[in-house]
């Protein structure tokens, strides 16, 4: 691998996703400080999902327009000082204004560094070098859900959100320093682009394009919606207690540790349509036993592979779509890919969150389970011939 800034943008990646990852474990507390029900804390949740969603289409067009460091940069510290706002807030309406601040400040961060990586590193490891990129974020999940549930259990949520942010915008700058002393990250990524070359699009590029976003954004849309609510899950279904339930969602995120590399790696030898939907159709019938294993080592096996699924198939979709796209395009493609995902998470929250209220956990399980299925057949019929 070529890419001698890769464990930057892993570090990088790690401290985007700091403020990100911890709403929804903290979600418990924040409940009982609000009184929310179900639909107000998936609306809470949705507030920041939604913008961040929102904020990847504008972000993608300018990262492929300017120069893309800028834009990492006010994914780390712009976010960081939001979720600084966010502890400071002492209403649930201020709380939710600066979740959507938040992410509105985040929504450049992905579209402008996976171009970078992807167009560093040859074709044939591209996939690899995205999954390795993805542990940066991985383990943001896993730590930060720990890191605030500690800091919670002496000062409160709030001080979560304020502990985690003041260290995490003073690397955002530090960061924005380093990779302009460092490197010309994108003299790096013209050289090697020119040398590369843009694949032409084969017959069909289009139609297999948009149904595998549609396939890797409405798998990552549903099974969030359901992450969401698995904290209140454990409180309310198993009598668990809200730090221990804040902290079981680090089982999730851990299989990023080893899923991103090892979507990327398969993707890169067997070919990313068959390992996607192999990941997809796994999908739906592990968010349907959350409804028939018992909280214990059974439950936490099952969140282990409700996370690998969701963190395998991003390295998969990126590197496929960095493939399928002129160089002048990817940053917007991966933005409405971005968008699509993170929009449709943030939509289906308080759907979740709704049928939750009105149907119980059991069935609002099975009808996301039911939908999932459906769609990866749907998007496999498609695919199915694609040779990727």
């Amino acid at each position: 691998m070529k890419m001698r800034l890769l464990p930057l943008f892993m570090l990088a990646h790690f401290s985007h996703h700091v403020l990100t990852a911890i709403p929804i474990p903290l979600l418990p507390m924040i409940r009982s400080s609000f009184a929310l029900d179900y639909t107000q804390s998936g609306l809470a949740i949705s507030a920041f999902t939604l913008s961040y969603g929102i904020a990847q289409l504008p972000a993608g067009w300018l990262a492929d327009r300017i120069r893309p460091r800028l834009m990492i940069t006010m994914g780390i510290s712009g976010v960081a000082l939001s979720g600084l706002l966010v502890g400071l807030s002492q209403t649930y309406t201020m709380m939710a204004v600066f979740l959507v601040l938040m992410g509105l400040m985040g929504g450049g961060y992905h579209p402008a560094a996976s171009p970078l990586i992807s167009m560093s590193v040859e074709p044939e490891n591209r996939g690899r070098a995205l999954g390795f990129h993805l542990i940066g974020g991985s383990a943001s999940h896993f730590l930060a859900p720990l890191m605030a549930a500690a800091i919670a259990s002496a000062w409160g949520w709030r001080g979560s959100f304020v502990g985690l942010a003041v260290p995490t915008i003073v690397f955002g700058m530090v960061f924005y320093i380093l990779l302009g002393r460092r490197a010309t990250v994108e003299k790096k990524e013209r050289s090697i682009a020119a040398s590369h070359g843009d694949t032409p699009p084969a017959p069909g590029h289009v139609r297999h394009l948009v149904a595998f976003i549609m396939l890797s954004a409405f798998t990552w849309a549903v099974i969030s919606s359901a992450i969401a609510f698995i904290p209140l899950f454990m409180v309310d279904h198993s009598g668990v207690a809200e730090e221990t339930a804040a902290s079981f969602l680090a089982i999730i995120y851990s299989a990023g540790f080893w899923a991103g590399p090892l979507g990327g790696y398969l993707s890169d030898r067997l070919g990313r349509v068959p390992v996607m939907l192999a990941v997809c159709l796994a999908s739906g019938p592990s968010i349907y036993l959350l409804n028939l294993v018992p909280y214990g080592p059974g439950f936490g096996a099952l969140l282990l592979i409700i996370g690998t699924i969701l963190i395998m198939r991003a390295p998969i979709s990126e590197a496929y779509i960095v493939g399928k796209t002129s160089r002048r395009q990817r940053s917007t493609i991966l933005g409405i890919y971005f968008f699509s995902g993170l929009e449709g998470g943030g939509v289906l929250t308080p759907v979740m969150g709704y049928l939750i209220d009105r149907l119980g956990f059991y069935h609002s399980f099975t009808i996301a389970s039911a939908a999932l299925f459906t769609v990866t057949l749907g998007c496999s019929l498609v695919l199915w011939r694609s040779r990727d």
